[in-house]
């Protein structure tokens, strides 16, 4: 399975050598999920994050939004704040290809 990289608004990020998967820290992993915020509300709504899931080249986004809020939303108030962005990370690196490095 070949993946492509993950880019929007000028951040861009390359999949590793080993096994393809983008390699990214949690830093950039938020930055990257933030550029999606469209209402700057400083959370992810479940629309934004079907946004970032189709531009990262996603299949059956919405389904996988609704998935990952459930999963990512651990007070349930229907978005993702920057608390729960490693509960969602945890999901990323299961889900979407994504491995969440330290440098």
């Amino acid at each position: 399975m070949v993946h492509r990289p993950l880019r929007h608004n000028n951040l861009h990020y390359k999949p590793g050598p080993e096994d393809g998967k983008t390699e990214m820290t949690i830093e950039e992993f938020t930055k990257f999920l933030f550029t999606f915020d469209a209402n700057n509300d400083g959370a992810i709504s479940r629309e934004e994050l079907r946004e970032a899931l189709k531009n990262s080249g996603n299949w059956f986004a919405k389904w996988k939004a609704n998935r990952r809020m459930k999963y990512a939303d651990t007070n349930g108030d229907g978005v993702i704040d920057k608390d729960e962005i490693p509960k969602l990370a945890e999901f990323a690196e299961r889900e979407l290809n994504i491995r969440i490095v330290s440098y």
